[in-house]
């Protein structure tokens, strides 16, 4: 009898434990109101009659984030600003004057063409080697003026193919060509990756009367991106700043130029400028996305700047959160359940590369799905939004989505300032 008691206990004090494990799991209570400073934007917003999704960009936080790159680079290199980026040639120009800087690196030949013609006193790198018919088209279609392509404008080769294309063109159209040689420091995206082929692609550019050789340009964003394992990632990075020091041996030791520091020795990107301080191969860094801290640069080397871009957009409709018919049950199951999908809050617009920042606790429904028209996003209802009240989303990535809303909404001390416009988004 006594035995049987005893087992009653444990049973029940092992269901109780069990109750109690499946409770800590439930999820909590992430939902809130906007801080003050998205309550302030959000004022700005409703104050200057915006209804519609606009990409907003806090002028003080990007001007703060390009100071502190600049202070972290100290002059030990150039700093060139990536135009793919920052794609908008108001937010170039005012960059350009908070960093000091007149130097590019462009991607594609509409950004190309608009920055020769309308900055004709910018240093332009292309970043990605570009078939030698858009060479041409560039060229066909350039209008002349300050600017100066064979001082000015150097363009990317990767094989010695790619310097014969070039070389092909500039004898057909008795064009000077700078060109600037891609090498491979780990990425393994393309680009020179033995000394013979840098030794064939000098050759070929030393030959050619035509032709110029401006400098090497390895880009290491897989330095940050290998697993944080014990010597993993110091491995990666001695590995990449020793193939790009050995080719640039290799370089100096060929052509032996009059003055070597004269070349274009670009690296990094936003994620590794900082680990270049200018007593490796490299002369310069090459920085964008860093200046507006989308969520995709939240890493320790960044962990001084600050996001200064946001997607708001207003709600369209609030109330709890049902799934369509045919799902009821289930959708009731997952509220019950999570307290964090219990309303659902439809907002203007929708399906961006971008994640729900403000107020917090606002997700999106896997049940649901995703929407371009009416974006679904649920959560606990503590956000209190009205109809009309903004969302607000953080970017995971600047290009491209940058440029998604027509124009930039610029703030500075708590108004709205200016009106950017942007550069047409293009591969």
């Amino acid at each position: 009898m006594a035995d049987r008691k005893r087992r009653r206990i444990l049973l029940a004090g092992a269901g109780v434990a069990a109750l109690a494990g499946v409770a800590a799991l439930r999820p909590s209570n992430k939902g809130g109101a906007h801080d003050a400073y998205f309550a302030a934007l959000s004022n700005v917003l409703e104050k200057a009659g915006i209804g519609t999704p606009v990409m907003v960009i806090d002028r003080d936080r990007m001007f703060a984030n390009a100071e502190q790159v600049a202070r972290n680079i100290n002059g030990r290199t150039g700093l060139r600003l990536v135009a793919k980026s920052l794609p908008s040639l108001p937010m170039l120009d005012a960059l350009m004057r908070v960093t000091r800087t007149r130097r590019l690196m462009v991607f594609n030949l509409p950004y190309l063409l608009a920055l020769a013609q309308q900055r004709p006193d910018t240093d332009l790198l292309l970043g990605k080697p570009m078939p030698a018919l858009a060479a041409r088209t560039f060229y066909a279609q350039f209008q002349g003026g300050a600017f100066d392509p064979a001082r000015q404008l150097q363009w990317l080769v990767d094989t010695p193919e790619r310097v014969a294309e070039y070389r092909d063109m500039a004898r057909a159209q008795g064009k000077t060509l700078r060109l600037n040689i891609e090498i491979d420091v780990g990425l393994h995206r393309g680009g020179v990756n033995s000394a013979k082929a840098l030794a064939d692609m000098l050759a070929l550019i030393a030959a050619e009367p035509l032709l110029a050789f401006s400098g090497l340009m390895g880009y290491d964003p897989h330095i940050v991106k290998v697993p944080d394992l014990p010597g993993v990632r110091a491995a990666a990075e001695r590995d990449a700043k020793a193939s790009y020091q050995a080719y640039r041996d290799q370089v100096l030791s060929t052509l032996k130029p009059a003055s070597p520091d004269a070349l274009t020795f670009n690296a990094a990107g936003s994620p590794t400028y900082r680990l270049h301080d200018g007593k490796g191969a490299a002369n310069e860094v090459s920085v964008g996305s860093a200046m507006v801290k989308p969520h995709d640069f939240d890493t320790p080397l960044l962990d001084d700047l600050r996001p200064a871009s946001f997607i708001a957009t207003p709600v369209l409709k609030s109330g709890d959160f049902l799934l369509p018919d045919g799902a009821e049950t289930i959708g009731k199951l997952v509220s019950a359940w999570d307290i964090n999908q219990r309303h659902g809050y439809f907002i203007y617009g929708g399906n961006w590369f971008a994640d729900p920042i403000s107020p917090p606790g606002l997700g999106v429904s896997e049940l649901y799905g995703m929407s371009s028209n009416q974006q679904l996003l649920v959560g606990s209802g503590a956000q209190r939004l009205r109809p009309n009240d903004y969302v607000f989303l953080r970017p995971r990535q600047s290009e491209a989505v940058l440029q998604q809303f027509g124009e930039l909404v610029v703030m500075s001390q708590g108004s709205l300032v200016e009106r950017w416009s942007v550069l047409p988004a293009m591969p």
